[in-house]
């Protein structure tokens, strides 16, 4: 997808337009040079030869710009970046989040239409990318730079995103908020990769989906169009959504058996079995030793129902 509206490929169908021009279509492309776009890439792609500042003010010297708004420019995104004082150093010199910094200066310099991100935070650790992502949004908000982010990390994308775009075997699943997306997957595929990864079956007790017949349980949720009264349906949910209850029945509980438990700081991660053996994950604050039986209670307005038209 970034390759096409890069136009370093052409697309078999459809058009790519950019302010009114088709710059993409079959067997019609505008070269990459004239479409006025960047690309900042995986690796960094930074020149081992050239220090931090001569990286940065390529596209400019390549552009025959004056010396002095070469100098002006790179300052600006030097202090905008936090790259005061590393503009002499080498890429092996830098660590990886400074070289991403570099990576996104050298990317904007040119001020571009369009940046185009090719997950540029997957090679940095886990504490280093939540932090860029941060000073990524802020930055691109500040500049008001349109920026295409292609990333497998849905919450490097609801961090950063005004829209998001949510593709599944080369189809378009979703385009939504990133609220809208979290809080209302459109399809359950969608909502596997969102992390609605608990899933159970049941039937429509009516149509649109709003009670669903568990099998000896009945759960309400927020329903769906398309729904009918007796269609086989998937409802899914989040682990971060649920609710240990022990011996206390509520609405939309569900009866387990706990298998093993997890310490993952705040909270332990329980893997467990329903009663007809269906695998069911959840959080509790307290550990469950394996065996313990009681109930686990979700929220109506986080089981998210489908129907076979919407299913993985």
């Amino acid at each position: 997808m970034l390759n096409i509206i890069a136009g370093m490929l052409s697309p078999d169908g459809g058009r790519v337009i950019m302010n009114g021009q088709v710059i993409s279509e079959a067997g019609k492309v505008l070269p990459p040079e004239k479409r006025h776009m960047n690309m900042v890439f995986q690796d960094f792609a930074l020149w081992p030869h050239m220090t931090a500042y001569d990286n940065i003010a390529y596209g400019l010297k390549r552009s025959k710009t004056g010396k002095e708004e070469i100098e002006e420019r790179v300052q600006e995104l030097l202090k905008l970046l936090h790259l005061e004082g590393l503009e002499k150093r080498y890429p092996a010199e830098l660590s990886g989040g400074q070289q991403q910094r570099v990576a996104i200066a050298r990317a904007l310099i040119t001020k571009p239409d369009i940046l185009l991100m090719d997950e540029p935070l997957c090679n940095l650790d886990v504490q280093l990318r939540v932090e860029m992502r941060t000073e990524m949004a802020f930055l691109f908000r500040k500049l008001g730079t349109t920026v295409f982010h292609v990333t497998h990390d849905p919450s490097e994308a609801f961090a950063m995103a005004d829209r998001i775009v949510i593709m599944n075997r080369g189809n378009i699943d979703q385009i939504d908020s990133p609220k809208n997306c979290y809080r209302n997957p459109g399809t359950e595929s969608v909502a596997a990769l969102l992390g609605a990864g608990n899933r159970v079956h049941g039937y429509a007790r009516e149509d649109g989906g709003k009670q669903i017949d568990l099998g000896g349980s009945v759960c309400g949720t927020l329903g769906r169009n398309g729904i009918r009264k007796d269609d086989m349906v998937t409802v899914r949910f989040r682990a971060e959504n649920t609710v240990w209850t022990g011996n206390e029945r509520q609405e939309n509980s569900f009866p387990v058996a706990v298998e093993y438990s997890s310490f993952e700081g705040d909270y332990y991660r329980v893997m467990a079995k329903m009663g007809m053996g269906e695998p069911l994950c959840f959080l509790s604050r307290n550990y469950l030793e394996k065996g313990t039986e009681g109930y686990v209670n979700v929220e109506g307005d986080r089981l998210y129902v489908y129907g076979p038209e919407t299913a993985a």
